[in-house]
């Protein structure tokens, strides 16, 4: 069965106080089980409003917009109707049937009253509705759609006007925030037939049911979802056996997960969280030189002629991403897809913080060098790296294999096995980090990348703050999951690494 949502903004939403017990209404004074503090307190919280306002025009729903007539509730059975938070099942507010939620219609709509239970969703929706964080309604039903109206004024401004509903299914206190402009599943077959009826080619209208993108290119509604929504009635490039779409019939379980190189070169940067969007991060000088002065007696200190701090200035950027998921999908899959779609996002997130790193450690910031031999990799490990440094090896696939083909003179392999090293190897000390080709590209002349140092005095990552979001999309019957992240990426000292180009170069190049 289609249920439809629809957004009521002049809810007229209110927070009734509640009122103290009488003596007459409360426990006896002696009474030997008095009821708790929080129970007493919670007593007589209720909220009221208009779930539906007659008459009123609704925000464009995709090419037209919609009314709800005062005799559309004629004859409809509300005694199972449900107040629900946002249209969540799992959180029931009120009940006709339990006696707590009160539905009467008058001049203006669809008035309710509802006495709120003492459980913490409800409670908290209690406190956004006094506060007016929450000032919105949202109903929940099924229309009769051969008594409903359309029509198209002079201007081009086409209204469909309800005048039966079938079913009241539920209604909800809900935020603004949450809804857009399509926030409603269209029914498209009785739009695109008064549209036919008019015989004009009014394809924008159309096309901005098909696709609100205004893309003329785009399906904008996949076929199978056309046709799970219109119940097989509609069949626009779908291949059919019978009268049944064909899809699979079953879904192996559980996901399986792909092996692939998991790792972030954020923990080896220096991570700061920052309040602000843009500001400096001062950094104390490392290489140092200046000396004090000698001075007379009673004479005055000179100035140090030194510069003790520079400030890396930082400005951080927004950088996003969502993807939406069928309801179909989500609802007929035996495994958690929105867990693993979640899964699949902080992956990207990783893999932003991996390419930004990345790009500023390959950039012409730090200084390079080439390395043909053990030798050459001594002498950037003890000479060119101030020896204060916490250094580190890091390469590629290719290049460690390459390090672990080295030997001293003796036949001896020079990576040295260590369980604490992220490749459980070291060289000459200090710990390998092996990260894959696709990352770490070889050089073109054949040789390859390694970046030896201190990535945490090399690279800072300012991080703001990172947002994960899931929402409805009630008018593609799915939901959308999107996660966003405000960070920024900058060089703070670029003495700390070297890029070593590692090997010889292939002959030609």
């Amino acid at each position: 069965m289609k249920q439809d949502r629809r957004l009521t903004i002049d809810a007229e939403l209110r927070a009734q106080t509640p009122q103290p017990e009488t003596p007459e209404d409360g426990p006896a004074e002696n009474s030997a089980d008095p009821q708790p503090k929080d129970s007493q307190t919670s007593k007589g919280k209720t909220i009221s409003g208009y779930a539906i306002v007659w008459n009123s025009p609704s925000k464009d729903l995709g090419g037209f917009t919609e009314i709800v007539t005062p005799k559309a509730l004629d004859g409809v059975d509300l005694s199972n109707v449900l107040m629900l938070n946002n249209h969540d099942y799992t959180q029931v507010l009120a009940s006709v049937k339990a006696g707590t939620l009160t539905l009467e219609t008058d001049d203006k709509g669809l008035h309710f009253t509802a006495q709120l239970p003492n459980t913490s969703f409800a409670n908290d929706v209690y406190e956004e509705v006094q506060s007016g964080n929450v000032d919105s309604c949202s109903f929940g039903f099924d229309s009769d759609d051969d008594t409903d109206e359309w029509t198209k004024d002079d201007d081009g401004n086409i209204t469909r006007t309800i005048n039966q509903v079938k079913s009241l299914f539920d209604v909800s206190v809900v935020a603004v925030p949450a809804y857009d402009d399509t926030n409603v599943q269209v029914d498209t077959r009785s739009y695109e037939k008064f549209i036919n009826q008019e015989k004009e080619p009014d394809n924008m209208a159309k096309q901005t049911i098909i696709d609100p993108n205004g893309n003329e290119n785009k399906t904008g509604i996949p076929a199978f979802e056309q046709y799970v929504r219109s119940h097989g009635e509609l069949r626009d490039g779908l291949t059919t056996d019978g009268a049944s779409a064909v899809i699979p019939k079953e879904l192996i379980t559980p996901v399986f997960q792909l092996k692939q190189s998991k790792y972030n070169l954020a923990q080896y940067a220096t991570v700061k969280q920052v309040s602000s969007g843009t500001g400096t991060y001062p950094i104390s000088t490392s290489q140092q030189k200046a000396v004090l002065a000698t001075k007379q007696e009673l004479a005055d200190i000179n100035d140090v002629n030194a510069n003790m701090f520079t400030d890396v200035p930082f400005d951080v950027k927004t950088r996003a991403g969502k993807i939406a998921l069928s309801n179909e999908v989500v609802e007929d899959s035996e495994v958690d897809i929105v867990s693993e779609v979640k899964n699949q996002l902080q992956q990207l997130v990783d893999n932003t913080d991996n390419t930004q790193i990345m790009g500023l450690l390959t950039g012409s910031s730090f200084a390079k060098a080439t390395a043909t031999s053990i030798d050459d990799l001594k002498k950037i490990f003890n000479v060119t790296l101030d020896p204060a440094l916490s250094k580190m090896w890091l390469v590629n696939q290719s290049g460690f294999n390459y390090l672990d083909t080295l030997k001293d003179s003796e036949g001896r392999y020079l990576l040295q096995p260590n369980p604490t090293a992220p490749s459980g190897f070291t060289l000459l000390g200090a710990p390998v980090v092996m990260i894959s080709d696709k990352l770490l590209a070889n050089n073109a002349d054949g040789t390859f990348p390694m970046i030896a140092g201190d990535l945490s005095q090399a690279v800072a990552v300012f991080r703001r703050n990172q947002v994960t979001a899931q929402w409805d999309k009630f008018d593609q019957f799915s939901q959308g999951l999107s996660v966003i992240v405000r960070n920024d990426y900058e060089v703070i000292d670029k003495s700390a690494v070297i890029n070593v180009a590692l090997g010889t170069t292939t002959s030609g190049k």
